[in-house]
């Protein structure tokens, strides 16, 4: 039991109310609302992201691609978008880029490169060369000319045909022979039989004759060896009728060439005149020959009579092999490309190959189904993506870093969404310049670094975003800008200068310190919006800093029905937590409830029990599978300071139990160990606890209470459940000192702590804590290694050294009873 009498200690010292106002004050000379402000254009804070942004951009060097790297909603891409507007003006040198069909190798496209705008220029002047080709040349097979010489050529070549022929006939004529046609399945073919009684007659008929007596076998015989004599012939004369129809088919290719070949060299040395690049004059050259090599195809042009015509999704135009797709277009581009890929699959990134279904139902592709995709779009200039989407993209990832890697596009037809191949064509590969911009969260290029090599090699350049920046009177200015901003693109109603103050109060909030503000221009934008909505239902002309607060309000109640449902709980009792009086070995600690976008404190019961014995502190969380690792680390060091204060005469011979009571989903967090500290010294000393003050606060092994995170959310929490039951001016919060820059409550936390119906305590060590808790002197040491006669740490001291005996004496006794069983054995 504690000693009757004991040294009461100092009032303790409260925090100041100027620690708590943050309200902004800054008022520029002129402006009294969002109309006398610009609206900002650039960039606001992030000068080092910035500086890195320029650096990345302007080396053109391989692998000095960017990431940029920050939490969303810090306006990562328009401030990507910005840097990108100002860093280039004059226009760029890009190129256009067609894909034409590869005469040699129909499966393997080639490409051709030309300055930007030549590109539909070449298109045009292929098109016009084709079509006016497809015209004269059938003039020129209609021509008088042309037909007089065709028809000497057929002429000629069918007087000597028939007069081979008519030689072969009298020679038939003459033997006693005749040249029949007789049906041979589906066509005919040419026999020779002799004439009997002026009758074609079979040879086969005759046998049958003869074996029957009406016909003579040696008239047969002589029959049959002049049949096989003139057969010879026959085939001799067949023979030489086919050499004189391919002649004439040669002679009539010549004609055909030496009257069409002028007028399509003709033409296409226009276009190499144009387009003297040497790859372009190459392929020229294999249309030049393609089109005077098969002239046919003026004549496929046109459907054949009585021919079916296909349906167009089957139809293949004759000359689409001459056509050109034009899949990069720069001849309108005045600016370096800026392409921002929001839906990055494979498709969209690295571009495709359509498959269509050719007249025989098989699907197939050619160069004219050659499709690009944002990557080659952006060639010359920069892409921005998100780097979580190129990640969970499949496949992805690894092409794109192949292509910045190789320097090179490969456009194929993988699409891990369709899994009908078809025709392989592999087109030929694009060398591409672009510069990556990557958009993602730290963690993101942490794990990168962390797991894959290739990333360091093309990623080179890292622009970190910081979620804050300082709040001083040019970010102020630039916040004012901002709201105006947001006020003109979505036409709001104009802010009062009370409004955009508590327009950056809110960001101040949101960067959790003051002298800080949030860089979270999205959530920033929001509470513009919403506080525009509530003073349109107020039917005022100017938004005003109470509607501000009523959107920062509602915002809160669309997100807190857990925190509500929690508070019913206290209010019902069903969480036990006591907000007056005082208790051994109890106390309220603050805990922080996280549910994505929101999140809210509230107070835990923390018990201690102390017995004598040698287990040191235990940890029951940790001992049912409920604790973390930060946490069994922050009960481990209660242990450390314990043996620094009291165990540095004696064995610390103690048994602790701590206990985060209705605690059924887990602990985590070093921010309650000084509050576990506070409930083990007064099971020691027996010395009850103010039960109407929370407490917060990491503690090391020497005392000293460290700053912890959440500390608005968590005296927030305290004040709303003591505001249920009533503030009786003694309830308040314990917190470390170094956490009093972080505090920017609520305004009904401030008013009631400068009413002084709650109380603030900002304390440095667990000796000023346990004065505010116990109301008597904590107790320093003294010369004598003792603590100040009375105080409380005096009380824990010769507990403990009272255990320390009492458990040597117990183990004195139990050793000797040992011994005396041994004897009597």
């Amino acid at each position: 039991m504690p000693p009757k009498s004991t040294p009461t200690a100092k009032k303790p010292r409260e925090i100041k109310i100027r620690d708590l106002d943050y309200q902004i004050d800054f008022k520029p000379r002129g402006i009294k609302s969002s109309d006398d402000v610009c609206a900002c254009t650039g960039i606001i804070g992030q000068r080092r992201a910035y500086k890195a942004m320029k650096t990345g951009l302007h080396i053109d060097s391989s692998g000095y691609n960017i990431f940029l790297a920050g939490m969303a909603g810090t306006g990562r891409t328009a401030a990507v978008k910005y840097v990108l507007s100002k860093t280039k003006s004059r226009r760029p040198n890009l190129s256009d880029v067609c894909y034409v069909n590869n005469f040699r190798n129909e499966d393997c496209p080639r490409i051709l490169t030309f300055a930007a705008g030549d590109g539909v220029r070449f298109k045009k002047d292929m098109a016009y060369l084709i079509n006016s080709i497809r015209k004269a040349v059938p003039k020129i097979f209609m021509s008088e000319d042309y037909k007089d010489r065709q028809s000497r050529i057929v002429r000629e070549f069918e007087g000597r045909q028939k007069k081979l022929i008519h030689g072969f006939e009298e020679k038939l004529s003459t033997a006693g022979f005749v040249m029949v046609q007789l049906q041979s399945g589906m066509g005919v073919r040419n026999e020779i039989q002799p004439l009997i009684d002026e009758e074609p007659e079979s040879l086969e008929s005759l046998e049958r004759l003869a074996k029957d007596g009406k016909f003579s076998l040696s008239r047969l015989d002589e029959l049959r060896r002049t049949w096989d004599s003139l057969r010879r012939e026959f085939d001799t004369t067949t023979v030489e009728s086919k050499k004189l129809t391919s002649k004439m088919e040669d002679a009539l290719e010549k004609l055909n060439f030496s009257m069409v070949a002028p007028l399509i060299t003709d033409k296409i040395n226009l276009i190499k005149k144009r387009f003297p690049d040497e790859k372009v004059i190459s392929y020229l050259e294999e249309v030049e020959e393609a089109l005077v090599s098969d002239l046919d195809r003026f004549r496929e042009a046109q459907p054949r009579r009585g021919e079916e015509e296909p349906p167009p999704y089957r139809k293949r135009e004759p000359f689409e092999d001459f056509s050109v797709n034009l899949i990069l277009n720069n001849s309108s581009t005045s600016t370096v490309p800026v392409i921002i890929e929001k839906s990055p699959s494979y498709k969209n990134l690295f571009g495709s190959l359509e498959r269509v279904v050719d007249r025989f139902g098989y699907w197939r592709t050619d160069f004219t189904r050659i499709f690009a995709g944002s990557l080659l779009k952006a060639a010359g200039g920069f892409l921005i993506l998100n780097a979580m989407d190129v990640l969970t993209e499949p496949g992805v990832w690894v092409h794109l870093k192949r292509t910045l890697r190789n320097g090179e596009i490969e456009i194929t037809g993988f699409d891990p969404l369709y899994m009908m191949a078809g025709s392989g064509i592999k087109p030929e590969p694009i060398p591409i310049n672009v510069k990556v911009v990557l958009i993602g969260e730290p963690r993101t290029y942490r794990l990168l670094w962390q797991l894959d090599d290739d990333f360091k090699k093309i990623f080179k350049i890292k622009a970190e975003f910081d979620t804050s920046i300082k709040c001083n009177k040019n970010h102020l200015q630039s916040y004012f800008e901002f709201v105006r901003r947001v006020v003109e693109e979505e036409q709001l109603p104009p802010f009062d200068l009370s409004g955009m103050q508590a327009v950056a109060e809110y960001g101040m909030r949101l960067a959790g310190r003051r002298g800080k503000l949030s860089t979270r221009f999205t959530l920033v934008s929001d509470i513009i919006r919403e506080s525009a909505f509530c003073a349109q239902q107020r039917r005022v002309a100017k938004v005003q800093r109470k509607d501000v607060y009523c959107a920062i309000e509602q915002k809160r109640s669309r997100v807190n029905l857990v925190e509500d449902k929690i508070q019913e709980m206290f209010d019902d009792e069903t969480l036990m937590v006591s907000t007056s009086g005082k208790e051994v070995g109890q106390i309220n600690g603050l805990s922080v409830y996280s549910l994505g976008e929101y999140s809210f404190g509230r107070p835990t019961r923390i018990t201690a029990s102390t017995s004598m014995g040698r287990a040191g502190v235990i940890n029951i969380e940790r001992e049912s599978d409920l604790s973390g690792p930060t946490h069994n680390k922050g009960v481990l060091i209660l242990s450390g300071y314990l043996r620094y204060m009291f165990a540095q005469d004696k064995p610390l011979q103690m048994t602790a139990s701590i206990s985060f009571e209705q605690s059924y989903s887990g602990v985590d967090g070093d921010s309650a160990s000084s509050t576990e500290m506070y409930a083990i010294l007064s099971s020691l000393s027996g010395i009850p606890l103010k039960q109407s003050i929370a407490v917060t606060g990491s503690v090391n092994q020497q005392g000293e209470i460290q700053p912890i995170g959440g500390i608005n959310e968590k005296i927030e929490g305290f004040f709303d459940v003591c505001q249920s039951r009533r503030l009786s001016g003694h309830q308040g919060v314990m917190m470390p000192y170094q956490n009093v820059p972080d505090l920017l409550l609520r305004p009904d936390v401030i008013e009631a702590v400068r009413d002084g119906k709650f109380h603030i305590y900002p304390i440095k060590t667990i000796g000023e804590g346990v004065e505010i808790l116990t109301g008597q002197l904590a107790g320093r040491r003294l010369k004598s290694g003792k603590f100040s006669p009375g105080s409380v740490f005096a009380i824990v001291d010769e507990k403990l050294r009272e255990m320390a005996l009492a458990l040597q004496n117990f183990g004195r006794e139990d050793n000797e009873d040992n011994g005396k069983k041994k004897k009597t054995n």
